[in-house]
């Protein structure tokens, strides 16, 4: 039966979408058919780190939600950009980076139910066994949507003041959504820290599974979202936890 895992913060900066499309990579580089879907429309972004420029996305999110494009017309194929080979397969849907566009998601929205069909329809036409949900930060009925239909839901977190507090909120949200599955991931975590004391301190705050914890390595802060870092430094300590995270998600 395909998952769908939405990728959430209550925060911006938390890495989000960085750590979405390594993710759902590491998972694709398992042999498995992986779909992602950027619905943070007002400030999309994970289309950069599969190497697709504006000019390559003119059908995005954005124009099946208001009805102007079947989604599967939105569908982009990067497994070659992330090495992703055989039965794996990686595809992404993409919202647009437009002003005109973004302006009109703000000004006007869209239609929440729609949004689920289209989800609905991607998983059955592309016979996924994965569909990552890349949300917009904070809390609204959109993110309520993507919270609610997932099997799985992970937030991501950094050891700071106010994710933690804003982390409490969403877990309340989501424990009130009746959400099937919650894993917690600590990202940009300094090396100065006990990365096990942490993670313990977190399970124990929230009463929920710390899945992992990624360490701020400065070589993710050098790629400056040119590539995904996990196909470009298999070897490296983060991919290695993106790929011991994936494993947990393909055996879950």
């Amino acid at each position: 039966m395909p998952k769908v895992i939405a990728i959430h913060s209550y925060r911006g900066g938390t890495g989000k979408s960085n750590f979405t499309a390594n993710l759902a990579t590491s998972v694709a580089l398992q042999g498995h058919r992986v779909g992602v879907v950027d619905t943070d429309l007002p400030s999309p972004g994970i289309h950069i780190l599969f190497g697709l420029e504006p000019e390559q996305t003119r059908q995005t999110l954005n124009h099946y939600l208001w009805g102007e494009t079947p989604i599967e017309e939105t569908i982009h194929d990067v497994s070659a950009q992330v090495g992703v080979e055989g039965a794996g397969k990686l595809l992404l849907v993409p919202s647009s980076v437009k002003a005109d566009d973004i302006a009109r998601i703000l000004k006007h929205g869209y239609d929440v139910k729609l949004m689920n069909d289209g989800f609905r329809a991607l998983v059955k036409a592309h016979q996924l066994d994965y569909l990552f949900i890349d949300t917009h930060p904070g809390l609204s009925k959109e993110t309520f949507l993507s919270i609610a239909i997932s099997h799985i839901l992970i937030l991501i977190l950094r050891p700071d003041k106010q994710d933690y507090q804003g982390t409490a909120v969403t877990i309340d949200v989501a424990r009130q959504l009746n959400v099937r599955k919650m894993l917690l991931a600590i990202n940009k975590v300094y090396s100065s820290l006990n990365l096990e004391a942490l993670k313990q301190k977190v399970e124990e705050t929230y009463s929920e599974t710390v899945a992992g914890v990624f360490p701020l390595a400065e070589e993710v802060v050098q790629l400056a979202s040119e590539g995904v870092f996990c196909a470009k430094y298999p070897d490296h300590e983060v991919s290695q936890k993106f790929c011991n995270l994936a494993q947990q998600l393909i055996e879950g």
